[in-house]
């Protein structure tokens, strides 16, 4: 499968990831690898991954606890302690060998220690292959805020291998969808397509789904690195899919949401107000509510809920001057960014998902 060239690294998938990495881990090329991994991948991943690479350069393993909840600024200091007792100097490597949590965290410590070291990200879940490994952001929540605090700052190389996959749950492989979706409406309306009968999937169809997600969301990145403009588009479903995730995060009385599970809520939501706005048809809004409805399962919000979620929302990361900027569909397949939605729409949309 053709590599994928973004700005300063490529994306390589299945085996052309092996190829790359014999050929960069030469002796000398690097003082140590670090192989920065939770404990569900350091299980289900690391064993394979390990006995595909081999290399004379020192390699240690740093583990840390599993979890959304576990990405933290205090998670992140252990990490530097543990480069720190192990000897990492600026030219040793960060390799990370996970989902979304580790490949944000993971490129957020070795971009921040000794002001910045290489890193490879290696995703192990659909989520972190089709979205979180790519483009560069890294970081950590803050308290229940989402990607509060980090840094843009790409990796030297993404490797996407799909047998990975094999090792995650069902509701896990379900997560990462949202984000193929999303790129499909944002961006490629015969890619939304592609989602709409899922039931003879087979595994060259996902692989071949995987690239062409990756690749829609590098060609936004590549326009727009800093997220001034057009990658703002990337955001769709996020703005309110965010809150909700967060909100579920922290109230120890609902059940916490994968974060595919809140962006699927977060695009019925936003694709409500674009049709709201007449930007969206009737006919493809209720497409879209019905697509998204049958991967994933409702959500069920109080009245009390979506206050604290409205509330929520003031802290997300492209708002200006206090105002809630959100990404709207004018079509499938294209959005427009920076659109201002008043409360009392935010409440029909909830109250028009419920229904």
């Amino acid at each position: 499968m053709q590599h994928i060239q973004s700005t300063g690294y490529n994306i390589y998938f299945n085996d052309d990831c092996y190829t790359y990495l014999q050929q960069l881990l030469q002796p000398g090329a690097y003082s140590t690898i670090f192989i920065l991994s939770d404990e569900n991948t350091s299980q289900h991943c690391l064993p394979t991954f390990l006995s595909m690479v081999a290399t004379e350069i020192p390699m240690e393993i740093i583990e840390f606890d599993a979890g959304e909840v576990n990405k933290t600024i205090e998670t992140c200091v252990q990490v530097w302690h543990a480069l720190t007792d192990l000897g990492a100097d600026r030219k040793s490597l960060v390799i990370n060998v996970g989902g979304g949590v580790v490949t944000d965290l993971g490129g957020f410590a070795a971009s921040t220690f000794k002001r910045g070291m290489d890193f490879i990200n290696v995703p192990t879940s659909l989520l972190a292959m089709v979205d979180a490994s790519v483009g560069g952001k890294t970081g950590v929540d803050l308290g229940a805020l989402k990607n509060q605090v980090g840094v843009i700052n790409n990796p030297i190389a993404v490797l996407v291998d799909s047998q990975f996959l094999e090792t995650l749950p069902a509701e896990e492989m379900r997560s990462g969808l949202a984000e193929m979706l999303k790129h499909g409406l944002i961006a490629d309306a015969g890619y939304w397509n592609s989602f709409l009968d899922l039931n003879d999937l087979s595994t060259t169809d996902l692989d071949a789904l995987i690239h062409r997600s990756v690749q829609l969301k590098n060609e936004v990145v590549m326009q727009d690195p800093t997220e001034k403009n057009l990658r703002k588009i990337l955001n769709f479903g996020h703005t309110i899919g965010h809150a909700v995730e967060s909100y579920f995060l922290e109230n120890p009385n609902k059940t916490t949401l994968l974060h595919g599970e809140a962006i699927a809520v977060g695009m019925i939501l936003e694709a409500y107000f674009s049709a709201a706005y007449k930007l969206l048809t009737e006919g493809e809004y209720i497409e879209i509510k019905e697509v998204v409805l049958s991967i994933f399962p409702k959500v069920e919000f109080t009245a009390d809920d979506i206050t604290a979620i409205i509330e929520l929302l003031i802290h997300d990361k492209k708002n200006e001057s206090g105002k809630v900027q959100f990404v709207l569909l004018e079509t499938i397949g294209s959005a427009v960014i920076d659109k201002l939605v008043e409360n009392s729409l935010i409440i029909k949309a909830f109250e028009d998902y419920q229904n």
